[in-house]
């Protein structure tokens, strides 16, 4: 019934949505008297606001066309190398020049779809050859594909990395997990170790992820250990209802991932409006534009599967598995301290509400045997949690050190 009133709610406010544009549209046309008067400019804005924040969305595009690599312009193709029930390995293919260092950036399977990392790879791609985990939306997914969960998000790491390896001959690639696929790459990363493999990563850089959330726990660990698992099984699963390809199929839906995202930080959200409002009444487009590519990219959701959410919820957020040592994937122990030949980078937010300072560093704890010239830590200093991996910050600041990291260990 949540899914269906969903549904419901969600056409009727795309018909709202798409009155409140027309009517922007006349109180800012020339040809409208009324847009000449004082109240045509902030009428015509508020509309705006609304439309744009009651519009549905679907799955964004990257649209990464060209790079610049050594001062010049080089064309980027987005090729599929790997496709899965559950996602696909997408490569940002340049085409021409010389040879660079393979990075797979690993993208959150929490609400949102990977183009939510669109700033990661578009600083990535002057430097290295980049591939991302572009997962799919699991409402679309038929049934007959069976389920997913955190066993499959680490089989499906290896699968990437092995195809990555065996495209560039044989050579190991590097891996960029961005917030929640920390643990998932982290255990891949140590399973491959453990075996030998000849795909494990030259270096895995984590970022902001919940390896450990005893350490600073946030508003986000507190609510996954307050109640019991049985209270998101009930309260939080949602059936897709019979419009989507993935009909029956039991899911952490997407919107309220997002509801939860968006309570979090109320205040700032609705900030953000009021500002787009004031720059459209004083015809202030771009700046405007900017809060609405924010917003177009954000309010665009994507729904998990049951399985792997409350085993996320119960493995790494209520028993702490991973950092106890108590972790196992398919019945085979994740051991960190088989981590011996892949360099490790932690990168937290000083102002990280999501993923607190210590979570993803105990990673570095937990690799005993990885030797201490391997291992990096890097603060980002008045950093939250999305200024990890997108904005002026991470251009600036954390990107030159993940750069240098792979390079040092190339």
């Amino acid at each position: 019934m949540l899914y269906d009133a969903y549904e419901v709610q969600k056409s009727l406010l795309a018909g709202a949505s798409r009155m409140a544009g027309l009517g922007a549209g006349w109180m800012s046309n020339p040809a409208n008297p009324l847009s000449y008067s004082s109240m045509g400019p902030v009428v015509a804005a508020g509309l705006d606001v609304f439309a744009h924040a009651s519009a549905p969305r679907g799955k964004p595009e990257f649209g990464i066309h060209e790079t610049v690599v050594d001062g010049k312009s080089v064309a980027v193709d987005e090729d599929v190398l790997v496709r899965k029930p559950f996602g696909q390995l997408k490569h940002f293919r340049k085409k021409g020049g010389e040879k660079q260092e393979k990075l797979l950036i690993v993208a959150p399977m929490s609400g949102h779809f990977a183009t939510l990392l669109r700033g990661t790879v578009e600083r990535m791609l002057p430097r290295h050859d980049v591939y991302i985990t572009d997962w799919r939306d699991a409402k679309c997914v038929p049934l007959s594909e069976g389920s997913f969960d955190l066993d499959d998000y680490v089989d499906y790491l290896i699968e990437f990395l092995e195809a990555i390896s065996k495209e560039a001959g044989g050579e190991r690639p590097h891996m960029l997990a961005v917030c929640q696929p920390s643990v998932p790459a982290f255990a891949a990363t140590a399973l491959m170790n453990k075996n030998d493999h000849p795909a494990r990563p030259k270096t895995l850089t984590m970022m902001g992820g919940p390896i450990d959330t005893r350490e600073a726990p946030t508003a986000v660990n507190t609510l996954a250990t307050e109640r019991p698992h049985s209270w998101f099984q009930q309260n939080v699963i949602a059936t897709v209802p019979y419009i989507y390809p993935g009909a029956g199929r039991k899911v952490y839906p997407g919107f309220m991932q997002l509801a939860g995202f968006m309570t979090m930080n109320l205040g700032s959200h609705l900030m953000s409006h009021w500002e787009m409002f004031k720059h459209l009444v004083e015809g202030d487009e771009e700046s405007a534009d900017r809060t609405r590519e924010f917003y177009d990219e954000y309010r665009s959701v994507a729904d998990m599967d049951a399985a792997f959410y409350l085993q996320t919820v119960d493995v790494v957020f209520q028993r702490h598995l991973l950092p106890k040592g108590e972790y196992e994937h398919k019945g085979e122990i994740v051991d960190p301290k088989a981590i011996t030949d892949t360099a490790l980078l932690a990168i937290e937010g000083e102002r990280d509400d999501i993923s607190g300072l210590g979570q993803t560093r105990a990673a570095l704890d937990l690799a005993e045997r990885l030797d201490a010239g391997r291992k990096r830590y890097y603060m980002a200093e008045g950093v939250g949690h999305y200024g990890i991996f997108n904005g002026g910050k991470w251009r600036e600041k954390i990107a030159p050190v993940v750069e240098d990291f792979i390079a040092a260990h190339a």
